[in-house]
């Protein structure tokens, strides 16, 4: 079923299928439309890449012949997301919402994985996957469709997968999420870790192994961790900080976990345990310091109209892993990782809403930011591909068959949408 799933088809079967469709099919019937008004017939989904550039940017990283197979190697729980847009809010008890706004995306750890990919890092993930209709779609997304390399990835079976839907109104959320038990954990789905430049890993739970493994043969650890629910914040966590060298964490975490008062105090403290911390301060932006080359960088959140925050944090620092393995300055990791976040924000598609090279040359033409702003970003010209188009085009994130070549943008409703700035959570 694995290799099923993971072998996209070929061009020439794909075009066969589509002809004998189209053969089929009544003359006055609109181009669009044609595949799935095909009697008898379901339609053949196609699993555009809205990134086609992604590749060449992914050249312009030094990499040497000896270089890894990977950029950045990852573990996690993969989500279905369904996100409903354009409420007026959460229906009354034996009442009923009819919207047009529905997105499907790929969710969890996907959030960090599309965005790196999307950047043009080659991305291997290690996670389970059900062996459903969600499955198939998420694995067939995140292989076909977004580039992760999925080969340490397992379709669990008689597991299903676990599901997240999501009902925004106004500027905030509401979720139901259906999940049950793993029958094994995602790290052990890596018997042996993969040769990257990088990893990346949550320090809410003890390191793994292979994290360890990893950080021995010369890879660069970067983490996070997630809220505590059980608000003890215990300081034992940052103890496995010493098998870290990138720490990101927001504010909030920063400061319970170091007792701190301010972001600012809270990063002095975490940079005596890690080379380099990064505190994500939301709408106020975020700051950095480097131990080992004695650097600070602060930088200001991007002034965006941000409709959804959600998963902000994952495109930030999917953003700094590439402005890392660029060879960027501290400075220019902070604001490249605050751009991509930034553009994020501003659509509601959870992991199909990071940024494409695309929509980052895009937006210095958009006029949404003075130019005195855009100057800061200036450093990020030469990594843009010359094949990157400048229209803004996405993967739709629905749970439905594309035709013709190019799926169009995803638009979901702003009428609810409140201006705020962009918040890297």
């Amino acid at each position: 079923m694995t290799q099923t799933l993971s072998g996209p088809r070929s061009d020439d079967t794909r075009r066969q299928i589509r002809q004998q469709v189209r053969r089929q099919v009544p003359q006055d019937v609109p181009p669009d439309l044609q595949e799935a008004a095909a009697p008898g017939r379901a339609p053949e989904p196609t699993l555009h890449d809205p990134c086609t550039e992604r590749e060449q940017a992914g050249r312009r990283l030094p990499r040497g012949d000896d270089a890894p197979e990977l950029d950045v190697f990852l573990t996690g729980q993969v989500f279905m997301d369904m996100i409903f847009t354009g409420l007026p809010g959460l229906p009354p008890p034996g009442t009923e919402l009819v919207t047009d706004g529905l997105g499907s995306a790929p969710g969890g750890v996907a959030n960090i994985a599309v965005a790196m990919s999307r950047l043009g890092l080659r991305t291997g993930l290690a996670a389970a996957f059900g062996d459903d209709l969600f499955g198939a779609y998420l694995w067939r997304t995140l292989s076909e469709q977004e580039g992760v390399d999925l080969r340490r990835s397992r379709m669990i079976p008689g597991w299903p997968s676990p599901v997240t839907v999501s009902l925004a109104y106004d500027s905030d959320r509401s979720m139901v999420t259906y999940a049950k038990p793993l029958p094994l954990q995602p790290d052990e789905l890596v018997t042996e870790p993969p040769q990257a430049k990088t990893c990346f890993v949550d320090i809410g739970r003890p390191v793994p192994e292979w994290v360890k493994a990893m950080r021995r043969a010369g890879a660069r650890v970067f983490a996070d961790l997630g809220w505590d629910s059980t608000g003890t914040w215990s300081a034992e966590v940052l103890d496995r900080l010493r098998y870290v060298d990138v720490f990101l964490p927001n504010a909030v975490e920063a400061m319970a976990y170091t007792r701190t008062g301010s972001p600012e105090e809270a990063a002095r403290a975490l940079a005596e345990r890690v080379a380099v911390v990064v505190v994500k301060r939301g709408g106020d932006g975020a700051l950095a310091i480097d131990s080992a080359a004695g650097e600070c960088a602060e930088t200001r959140a991007l002034p965006v109209e941000a409709l959804d925050a959600t998963g902000a944090g994952d495109v930030f620092a999917a953003g700094f892993v590439f402005g890392t393995l660029a060879g960027l300055p501290l400075d220019e990791r902070l604001r490249f990782a605050n751009l991509c976040a930034g553009l994020s924000v501003r659509h509601r598609s959870g992991s199909l809403g990071a940024p494409c090279w695309g929509e980052i040359a895009a937006f210095g033409e958009s006029g949404e930011v003075p130019e005195e702003v855009l100057a800061d970003y200036a450093f990020v010209v030469p990594f843009i591909p010359a094949s990157a188009d400048d229209a803004v085009v996405r993967a739709e994130p629905t749970l439905r068959s594309h035709t013709g070549e190019r799926p169009p943008a995803v638009r979901f409703p702003t009428t609810t949408a409140a201006t705020t700035r962009a918040e890297t959570r």
